[in-house]
C-alpha cells in the first residue's frame, strides 16, 4: 500500500524529485571539492551522456567529428 503511494507521488512529481536530487548532489560537490572541479566533472558527465546517446542511436562519432571540425571525407 505504501509502495504504491510512493510510486504514485514519484510518477506525479518525477521532474521535481530528480531536479532536487541533482541540486543536492551538485551542492555537496561544490562544498566539498570546489566550484571549478565540480564544473569539470559535470562537463565530462555531459560529454559522456552525449557520446552514449550517439552510440545508442548507432550514429557515427567519426562523422560527427568531421562535421564539427569542418572536414570532408576527402580531407581525411
Amino acid at each position: 500500500m505504501i509502495k504504491e503511494k510512493i510510486i504514485a507521488v514519484f510518477e506525479k512529481n518525477s521532474g521535481k524529485i530528480i531536479g532536487s536530487l541533482i541540486g543536492l548532489i551538485l551542492a555537496i560537490f561544490i562544498l566539498t571539492i570546489g566550484f571549478f572541479k565540480t564544473l569539470f566533472i559535470a562537463s565530462f558527465i555531459i560529454l559522456g551522456l552525449f557520446i552514449g546517446d550517439k552510440l545508442d542511436k548507432r550514429e557515427s562519432l567519426l562523422e560527427l567529428l568531421r562535421k564539427l571540425l569542418g572536414l570532408d571525407k576527402k580531407g581525411m
